[in-house]
């Protein structure tokens, strides 16, 4: 009887081989877009038995697409995520409309945005640039204390420091005024300080949740979906959007050991409604709370000559509509590309269309901070500077302290601010919050910023990135491996 069962171990493993690598064959077959990656698997499960298909199953599943529609599922039926009612037809971008003739040659670029995300184009916005913390937080504060109905707070990091103490004073005071106070906090930023402010934000009585947050050890996969929108809206009118956390280093006056030098935008106009839209649809998920009414959704009349809306995206949805927004705005350029941003890790599929455009005569300037607080960040995005330097592109490294800028403008009349950074983390794993705006006089407002940062930069030129030594090169290409998940 023993041997006639230690005869069946062969079949059976053959059995559990043949069906374990068929179905994984399948899976890749009919999950993976990219024809080279999906060859690749099929091809390591075929040829190394177990360990293929098993390898597979841990490690070449998108589960952190999965797992978000997961959590996110419930609420996609509900009319949150459904696209803001329009004022008016079109896309907003005729000389009426946007009071620029120019901007009707990026019709087609805004035609294809609304195929890649149903929002509306608002005319009628202005946008105000706040430089550091120095000009944003007195602003945003200032806002909070002329508060009359509600605030929306939604910041990835919230610090237990006097830049953060002076948001909860002023937060707590508007909340004795009987203002309507909703604050959220992304969960894994909300460890950034220590120690954590949650207990002061209780202490104060101040409505917060914490998005996606656990302690627990099996909750580690949430490390990928993070909250990094950087939302303010008070009253349902006045906005503030951008890349800028709440944190005592942004004050530069204050000279903070570690300074980060950024800028945030004050947004008035309609498009302070799309603001609103993705901040209660976070909350919701989050809390189970509807905001709704006239305290967070009034009337909003037109303020200025932007063009603009909201970009939300997250691993959610199929197509992100800030990535594939940003290749749009790569194929139409026609003069010149400017690129700020702290974090260059573009995908393949992005670093094409940069270089593409640069290839066809796109001056394409990218600047990116010479000091980082990541260092192996710069080290993982220096063999694709390389790459873009031979097809044309002009690399900058900014001078001076840590830049947390996030800026891009195509032909000085579109541009895009906002959360995300040109890497996976923001265009594939994190939910981000960009503002796209059609407006010559807004984007000329950000070239000029840019065109400071280049005049006080060191240019990089190809030679200086191929003469690289042997031991930086082997450190750099090993961590261009880990790109996909720096």
């Amino acid at each position: 009887m023993q041997t006639g069962i230690s005869d069946l171990w062969p079949i059976l493993l053959a059995v559990i081989q043949f069906g374990g690598a068929i179905g994984a064959a399948i899976h890749v077959m009919l999950s993976k877009s990219d024809e080279r990656a999906a060859a690749g698997w099929v091809g390591f499960i075929v040829l190394v038995p177990f360990v293929g298909w098993v390898v597979y199953l841990l490690f070449g599943i998108n589960r952190i697409q999965r797992r978000a529609r997961e959590l996110r599922g419930a609420k996609n039926e509900t009319l949150l995520l459904a696209p803001l009612p329009p004022r008016h037809g079109g896309t907003a971008l005729s000389e009426r409309e946007s009071g620029d003739p120019k901007l009707k040659v990026l019709e087609s670029l805004a035609r294809f945005g609304q195929k890649v995300l149903p929002e509306s184009f608002e005319p009628g916005n202005s946008v105000g640039v706040l430089q550091n913390g120095d000009e944003a937080y007195p602003s945003m504060i200032a806002a909070i204390g002329s508060a009359e109905r509600s605030i929306a707070l939604s910041t990835y990091i919230f610090n237990n420091d006097p830049a953060g103490r002076r948001f909860v004073d002023a937060l707590a005071a508007a909340r004795e005024r009987g203002v309507r106070v909703r604050l959220l906090i992304d969960g894994v930023g909300s460890w950034y300080s220590r120690p954590s402010l949650i207990p002061l934000l209780e202490e104060r009585g101040i409505d917060y949740a914490r998005f996606l947050h656990s302690f627990m050890p099996w909750q580690m996969p949430y490390l990928n979906m993070r909250n990094h929108q950087k939302i303010m809206v008070v009253d349902g009118r006045h906005g503030f959007t951008g890349g800028m956390n709440i944190a005592e280093g942004n004050v530069v006056a204050a000279a903070p050991s570690k300074p980060i030098l950024d800028y945030h935008f004050r947004v008035e106009g309609p498009v302070v409604a799309h603001l609103m839209h993705t901040f209660a649809y976070e909350w919701n998920f989050t809390t189970g709370e509807l905001l709704d009414g006239p305290d967070w959704f009034p009337e909003i009349g037109e303020t200025g000559d932007v063009v603009a809306r909201g970009l939300p995206a997250g691993p959610d949805m199929g197509l992100n509509p800030i990535r594939w927004t940003l290749l749009g705005a790569l194929a139409e350029a026609r003069r010149n590309i400017r690129i700020v941003t702290p974090y260059f890790l573009p995908d393949a599929t992005l670093r094409t269309a940069i270089s593409v455009a640069a290839m066809r005569g796109v001056v394409v300037d990218i600047v990116l901070p010479r000091t980082s607080n990541l260092p192996f960040i710069d080290w993982a995005s220096t063999p694709q500077l390389e790459w873009l330097a031979r097809a044309g592109c002009r690399i900058w490294k900014s001078a001076g302290a840590f830049d947390h800028t996030k800026i891009m403008t195509v032909d000085g009349m579109w541009s895009m601010v906002g959360s995300a950074n040109w890497d996976d983390r923001s265009l594939r794993l994190n939910f981000e919050f960009n503002l796209e705006c059609y407006g010559t006089s807004f984007a000329r407002t950000l070239d000029d910023i840019v065109e400071r940062k280049i005049a006080d930069s060191h240019p990089v030129s190809l030679e200086e990135l191929a003469t690289r030594s042997l031991p930086g090169r082997i450190r750099d290409a090993f961590f261009r491996l880990a790109s996909p998940y720096l």
